[in-house]
């Protein structure tokens, strides 16, 4: 026999500050498993639920869905799904709704209702997953911006035939940018001093060294690609 204890911390901010509540389960049991997040079992994309606690609060209102299929659904404990309903957790949540904001039927809900040993299944979405961006400039830190022209300058420095397309999508500046430290036209050009880009944290080394052999120039070891001391940040 194992006891077990369980603790919940729900918080509550309001107007004049915040309130937290502390809900201790304690029992005894041969084996203890938690609830399994909710699986689709039908075909489709399955949508993430939103705010599963709202949810909980508004399937236990509205439904007559038993406490281990909203645990199921929202991936919470038959407990915590418990001490909510009895109001010992989740006081000051509000209810949401996941019929009106499509996250489930209501015909599954009857479904369900029917059958105590049923469980809910999110409904599906057909809309594409977002993709990673694999292209275009990198996207540089508001914080680091500041130093692309220094890194710029390193660049067009050891590398002058590094074509402008090549180092507006290495450290994501424009071209026109570019072409005024090319010229030496740029506005802040007396303080603008060459800098390794990497070490000012604008790309990486590795796209650095395919950039330097894409250009057709020889690639170099990091330590030897700095010439003078100046040259770090």
């Amino acid at each position: 026999m194992t006891t077990v204890m369980i603790i919940l911390i729900n918080i509550g901010f309001f107007d004049s500050g915040f309130q937290v509540s502390l809900f201790a389960v304690k029992f005894d049991a041969d084996f203890y498993i938690p609830s399994p997040s909710p699986i689709a079992l039908s075909g489709g994309k399955m949508t993430d639920l939103l705010m599963p606690k709202a949810t909980a609060v508004w399937l236990i209102d509205n439904t007559a869905l038993t406490f281990a299929q909203i645990a199921d659904f929202c991936a919470l404990h038959d407990l915590e799904v418990q001490a909510i309903a009895d109001g010992d957790v989740g006081g000051g949540i509000r209810g949401y709704d996941p019929v009106h904001n499509k996250q489930l039927s209501q015909d599954e809900i009857t479904r369900c209702e029917a059958d105590s040993d049923a469980r809910l299944v999110r409904s599906t979405t057909t809309l594409p997953e977002p993709t990673n961006r694999t292209k275009g400039p990198t996207y540089i830190p508001l914080a680091k911006r500041g130093d692309k022209p220094d890194g710029i300058a390193w660049l067009v420095k050891h590398h002058p035939s590094m074509k402008d397309s090549v180092i507006s999508k290495l450290v994501g500046t424009t071209r026109d940018t570019i072409t005024k430290i090319r010229e030496r036209s740029h506005w802040n050009i007396a303080n603008i001093s060459a800098k390794h880009p990497v070490m000012l944290g604008l790309c990486t080394q590795d796209a650095l060294d395919k950039a330097i052999e894409k250009t057709g120039d020889s690639v170099k070891s990091p330590s030897d690609q700095v010439q003078n001391i100046s040259e770090l940040p």
